[in-house]
This record gives C-alpha cells, structure tokens and sequence, in this order.
C-alpha cells in the first residue's frame, strides 16, 4: 500500500565537525560515493513514492536552490522555507506549516540511511500517536539523543547527548519522525524551537503518547569526518544500499562513463571511480578507495583507503593513504599524504611534499616544494575518545597532556570569552604542572584573554581566587595524587564551580577543530602574578571564626602524611589558633590514599592515644577531600564523610534542604526525617552538586582545608568533641565494585537492565539505580575508563555485597552472550 503524504527535508547545517570539506558548503552538499549526500535521501523518498518536499535552508541557502532547482530532474516537488536566523530542529520545521497540512515525515539532509520508510509510515498510522520517533541502536549512544520505551513502544523517557554515566541505553534518536500537524499549536512560529530538547518533553508533559520505532537497517548521522570516512567504507563493504551513478562492472568494482584507464593499472577492489577519470601507467588504486568525477592519477601514483572529489590531480609517484581531498585538490610530484589527513578545496600540494596523519589543512592553501606538514595549516582535528573526564582534563604529562595541547586548551577556552576578559591560573608546586600551566597561558593570552597567575596553590584556592578577583572563569593544574606521572588540569566558570557539560562541550569543539580566535600582535592578552594568594587564602578562614573558642578548646591534632606545601602553610595557621599539630606518616606510604589509611587503623590509633590527639586527619596534596579518625576510632570518608556533612548542616539548620549524589546511602534520608530537612539527589559529577549545594556545602565537600577548619570551629563553638556528633549518624552498609565494560556494549548492557528491570521501582538519574526489598543497587558506567561502577547498599554488609556481586554477574552475562 502506497502512503502518500508530505515530507520534509531539515538542511539548514553548517555541519563545523567536517570542516574544512564544510568551509564553503552546507553540510547537505557534501558527497557521499560522489553525489550530495541529500540526493541520496531524496532518492530514498522516491523509492517510497514519497514526492512532495519541503527543504529547510539556513546556511549558504544559494548552493542547495541551485543544485536541486525545483527538484523535476531528480523526480520530485521541491519547496523552500529559509529561516534568516537559525530557529532550532522544531522551529525550522514550524517555518514551514503553510505546506504541511496532513501527516508528514520530517529527515536530515545530511544524514544517510536505508530504512524502509513506508514501514514507518504505517507503524505511525496504526499506533494513531501524534508523532512517533525513529530509533535505531548504536554502539556509541553518547553523539545522539537516547531513548527507553516500554514493551508497546510508548516513549518513556531520553536525554539528549548524555555523557557516558547518564547512558541508560543504547537505542537513540535518529531524527526521522512522523508527525501530525496539531504539534504547531504548541509553540509559536519564528521562535527557537528544538524537537528533542522542548517539543518532546512538552508533548509528554501535556499527556500526549508519543511512540518509538526500533528500525533495522543503515543509519549514519555524519557528524565527524570519522563518520563520514565510515559511511564510505559500510558501502563498500556492503552494509549500506545507495543508487550510485557508477555500474559495478565486476564484484567491488564500480566504473562511471568516459572512465580512461591505462593497462598496467592496478586496481584492488572495492573502488569506485567516478565519471571522466584518468588512470595512468603504473598508478596503483587499493581497496576502500574513491575517485570523484574528472580526477587525473598520473603514472606511478598509489592511492588506498582515499576518498577524493571531483576534479583532483595526483602527481607522479605520490601516495595516498587514508586521505580525504575535497574538490580540485592538486598534489605534485613524489608527495605523501597520510592517514586521517584531510586537505580543502582547491589546495595545491607541491611536490615532494609530506602531510603527517591527521592534519587537516583549509581551502585554497598552498603548501610550498618538501615541506612536511607537521601540525594542521589555520585549523585541525584529533581529539581523544573523551577530552573531559569526570574533573576536567587528564592525561600522561608529555603524552595525552603536552605543552602543545595544553596550548590547544587555553586558546579554546579563551575564544569562548570576551577580549579583555581575565582568567585565573593556579597550579601546584610540581615542575610538569608549572610546564603546562605556561603553554595553557600562551594559548589563553593568543586568544585576547588576561592572565591572573597565582603561582603554587591548592586547587580550592584557585576556586576561590576566581571570584574574589572577579575573573571570568579559572583552571588549575596539579599532578595526581596517586600516580606521579599523570596530569589534571580543571576548568572552573565565574563563581569558581567545575564547569558545566555544555561548557565542556563547547571547549571541545573549539579544541577538535582548532577554530581559536586569533588576534594581532597588539590585541593578545597579558600574564599578571598574583602573588602570595595562598596567605590571603588563610586569611580569609579567619572571617569566620572566633579565636576565643579556640584558645578554650587547645585541640591536639595529629595530621597524617602531609604534604611539605600544605604543613607549611596550615601548621602555622593552626598553632595560632593554639593548635598543637603532630604529624604521622602510616607504612611510609608514599602517596596514601583513603583505603590505606583504613588499613593503617590500628597503628594510627596507637599514634593518637601516645599524642594524646582528639582528631587524626588527612587531605590529599591538592586539599580537596577530608577524611578523619575521631578518639573512638571511627573512620569518617568518602560516603560516610557525604553523610557526615548532611548532619552538620541539618543540626545547625533543621528543615533545610541537602543535595546528596545519587551514590549517598540512604543514612542521610534517616536523617532528614529526624531534623525535618529534606535531601534531594544528584548526578555523581563533582558540576552537579556545586550547582545545587549551598555555599558551607561545597566548602566542606571541595575543600579539605576550609573543612577541617569548619569542623574544629564547630566543636569550639559547640563544646562538644567530634565524636560526640559523629554518635548521631545512622549506621549503613555500602559497597562499591568495578567490571570491565567496552565502550561499545556499555549503551546495550543499560538498555538490557533496564527492560529487565521496568516493571521494578528504578531509578534514571545517573546510571540506573535499582531498588530491592533489602536495598539497592546502582549501576553506573564510567565516563572515562571501559568499566561500570556497581554499587549496593542494603541492611547488612553482606547483602550489600550479593547486590554488587549479583549485577556485575548481569553485565558479565550481557557481555558473553551478544558480544
């Protein structure tokens, strides 16, 4: 049954991520297999006797017109509808109302698929829904919206581009969609509009079904020129059906018309060679290769896995690996180009020239005779898998984190600034950290920005040092503190807080393709020192508290393993406040952490009781998190640190209300029904519960030294000893395992557990929290490493245990059985 109705085409994109093939062309006009990669939708369309087309048009509007004209040639009825400032997914569409008066399909001009559009249109029709997505699995759900529906293909929930510990499936939206006219009544015409980030929500919020449609077959979003490499090689290797202008005239290998090709060529299959192409003697053409119309191999030249476009010459001898040449590419003589080099339209290479892997250079360029291309010529791409971590941005030093991305790094967030604006750079006292925070402030000062270098400081002082000088955003530096030969460097925004994912992924993209902003000589930044901010650091803790208190109280501290930077500055602090300070370095540990410490217990009480100490402490070297013994004996970290700061507030302030991560036993809900407050929780990343936390929070959760000052002022005040207040805490048992998990099945194995688990009472906030009659259990996958954190909390430390154990079991199973 043929199901005739409206269509509409969305190519409106700019498509940054493919530059430099996107300097001069909207992204629908890149070619796939040469042709527009929307030629190959509208050939879908045509094969579903889908006819009657509205296009979508922002950028460069001009060169679509021209190519499709009114769309008689390619057997369809085009009509335009340009927005003069971009309106969002949902407003372009909306741009268009005056044609789409009956039920209508809404695709991508740039994305590339062979789904069986007619099968979807009757999906729609017959689940009667006012719009129905179409969904399809991917192995790296992170790039799409993700979707979960239930066992009658009702939508119930998805995030737009979730980082990795918010995946909870794999099964994303592809941005095909079937509609009904009514959704124009929910939101005005010529207003920014995006489908997946307001219209759905609204939809679902104002009690209207929307359905999701898991659809076989090929789909590729082309973002990247990754993508867009892959796209290419699935065709070849037979994954995806087009209609090619070239005939196949034996398996793998595709010919167009006039095609000239010498008989000592050599060809290697699967290749396509487009119409008018030259082949001369010798040159050799290797599989996953594609030549665009006109293009010129002269004699010796060797090209495999290569993607050329119309109208490009490869000189004598030159070779060709994995290279991707846009329109009237010239290469001379004897030149190299490597893998994953990209090179603009109309470039001339010269001869003998090399082009290293990954560079990319921009139109129109010319590279001068034997030059080696070492970095990419105005912009470049080659980002890790993930550039932003749980905190920031980590790496090797000299490897993952050298001088030259560090360099990157400061330019991307400085072009996101205003010229003039200022920003705050700290770093610890390690020679690698002060190397990088250098190339970070060349990269900031190149894109305009100010410099405010606080020499050596402790990463909360780097925080607050960004809004007590009214900077417009801060980074610090520090080596980590468990493994000497790694590198964080953390991103903070105007109120000194980690910068939000949007934010990060904003620095990203200015990072992937290098698009900084470049200034004269005369505009660029300047560096200004800031010195001795550590001492007003300290100066500041003093605001707050009452010496008198503490002369009374003469606390005896005793203070493990501290760093010779920190104890300089904090021992003299202390014993003004009539301190008396012992230090004691457990198992000569080098770089002690929390689970040390736990394993250190009994000589550290024995430690305390001959020091005659009330408290025992430790910080990291960056002082950012606190853990405590108090005279009893109790261990106070991580999660029960979390719990312990929930008390303090609530004590002092009954019926407030605390944000806890979604990893917090439910010890701090026992507490808020006991003092009247309330806890709601949040995503576990460090940005999540800075926005949400009151201001004594995020001290005593990102500061360990304004923590352990905020505890003992509390006792002075109070008169009571920590141990005291630590006798109010609820019990609770907690438990916290790792499991190998591929990138690639982290998407599939969420979607597993959450079918398995839909009828149960479960949780989507961050990972999947699962609740059983004994407890819970959390399933979160890491944003960084191919692992799954699984966390069980239940009534005995032993249940708590057969939680973990019973859902690492799950994730191992999903794994053997469809990996």
């Amino acid at each position: 049954e043929e199901l005739l109705l409206k269509v509409v085409i969305m190519a409106g994109g700019e498509g940054s991520r493919l530059r430099p093939l996107t300097c001069d062309r909207p992204k629908p006009m890149v070619t796939v297999m040469n042709v527009p990669v929307m030629e190959h939708i509208i050939n879908l369309l045509k094969k579903h006797s889908l006819t009657d087309i509205a296009v979508t048009l922002q950028y460069l509007p001009a060169q679509i017109k021209e190519y499709f004209d009114d769309g008689r040639d390619f057997g369809v009825n085009l009509h335009y509808f340009t927005e003069d400032t971009p309106l969002g997914t949902a407003g372009s569409v909306r741009n268009a109302a005056s044609f789409l008066d009956e039920t209508f399909l809404v695709i991508s001009g740039d994305a590339l698929t062979d789904f069986n559009l007619t099968k979807i249109l009757q999906f729609h029709r017959l689940r009667g829904s006012i719009a129905t997505l179409v969904l399809s699995r991917q192995e790296s759900p992170v790039e799409y919206g993700v979707v979960v529906t239930d066992k009658k293909d009702k939508i119930v929930r998805f995030l737009e581009k979730p980082d990795w510990s918010e995946v909870f499936s794999d099964t994303v939206n592809t941005g095909i969609y079937v509609l009904e006219p009514e959704i124009f009544s929910y939101f005005e015409q010529g207003i920014k509009f995006d489908f997946s980030k307001d219209l759905f929500p609204l939809l679902m919020q104002e009690g209207q079904e929307l359905y999701g449609q898991v659809m076989t077959g090929y789909w590729c979003d082309i973002g990247n020129l990754e993508q867009y490499r892959q796209a290419h090689r699935d065709f070849l290797m037979g994954k995806l059906t087009l209609e090619l202008k070239e005939k196949e005239v034996e398996p793998g290998i595709w010919l167009g018309e006039r095609t000239q090709i010498a008989d000592t060529v050599q060809i290697e299959g699967p290749v396509v060679i487009g119409a008018g192409s030259r082949l001369l003697q010798g040159a050799v053409i290797k599989d996953y290769t594609v030549l665009g119309e006109d293009t010129i191999i002269e004699e010796d030249a060797s090209l495999k896995r290569s993607i050329l476009w119309k109208g490009c010459y490869i000189g004598k001898g030159a070779a060709l690996r994995g290279s991707l040449l846009a329109k009237k590419v010239r290469v001379g003589e004897f030149a190299s180009l490597y893998e994953g080099s990209v090179v603009g339209d109309c470039t001339v290479i010269e001869e003998h020239c090399s082009i290293r892997p990954n560079v990319k250079i921009w139109p129109v360029k010319r590279i001068e005779e034997g030059t080696c291309l070492n970095s990419s010529l105005i912009w470049s791409t080659q980002a890790k898998k993930t550039l932003f971590g749980r905190e920031g941005v980590s790496g090797t030093v000299n490897l993952e984190l050298s001088p030259e991305t560090a360099v990157r790094l400061g330019a991307a967030y400085a072009s996101l600034l205003r010229e003039g604006d200022m920003l705050v750079l700290g770093w610890d006292n390690q020679p690698a950290s002060k190397m990088l925070k250098d190339a970070l402030a060349a990269g900031i000062v190149s894109a305009g920005v100010k410099v405010l270098d606080l020499d050596t400081v402790v990463t909360p002082a780097t925080r607050q040092a960004v809004s007590t000088l009214k900077s417009q955003g801060g980074i610090h530096v520090q080596i980590d503190n468990q493994n000497s030969f790694l590198s964080r460097i953390s991103f903070f925004d105007e109120q000194g807080s980690n910068l939000s994912r949007g934010w990060e992924r904003k620095i990203e993209q200015i990072f992937c393709r290098e698009d900084f902003r470049r200034l004269r000589g005369d505009k660029i930044g300047k560096v200004f020192a800031v010195p001795e901010f550590m001492a007003y650091y300290f100066q500041n803790l003093l605001l707050s508290i009452d010496k008198q208190d503490w002369q009374e109280a003469e606390f005896d501290l005793l203070w493990l393993s501290p760093s010779p930077f920190l104890y300089s500055y904090l021992t003299p602090f202390l014993q003004d406040l009539n301190c008396r300070v012992d230090t004691f370095s457990p198992a000569k540990i080098k770089n002690i952490s929390s689970a040390d410490l736990e394993r250190c217990k009994d000589s550290i009480l024995g430690k305390m009781h001959s020091s005659k100490a009330q408290l025992a402490f430790f910080m990291d070297d960056n002082a950012e998190n606190l853990s405590f013994f108090d005279s009893k004996g109790n261990f106070v970290s991580g999660e029960k640190f979390t719990v312990f700061i929930s008390l303090l507030l609530f004590q002092q302030n009954k019926g407030s209300r605390v944000a806890v991560p979604v990893t917090t036993p439910s010890a701090v809900d026992k507490l808020a029904e006991y003092y009247h407050g309330e806890v709601f929780r949040i995503g576990t990343s460090p940005a999540a519960l800075m926005q949400e936390a009151g201001t004594v929070q995020r001290l005593l959760s990102f500061d360990a030294l304004a923590a352990i000052i905020y505890l003992l002022d509390f006792c002075a005040r109070e008169k009571k000893p920590l141990e005291k207040l630590l006798d109010n805490m609820p019990s609770f048992h907690l438990q916290e395992e790792k499991t190998f998990c591929s990138w690639k099945d982290k998407g599939r194995i969420m979607r597993h557990l959450i079918e398995e688990n839909i009828s149960e009472n479960i949780e989507l906030l961050d990972g999947i929290k699962v609740y059983h009659p004994e407890g819970w259990a959390l399933i979160l996958p890491d944003s960084e490493k191919p692992l799954c954190r699984v966390y069980g909390e239940a009534y005995s430390e032993e249940i708590a245990g057969s939680l973990t154990d019973m859902y690492i079991e799950k994730i191992k199973n999903i794994q053997e059985q469809e990996g």
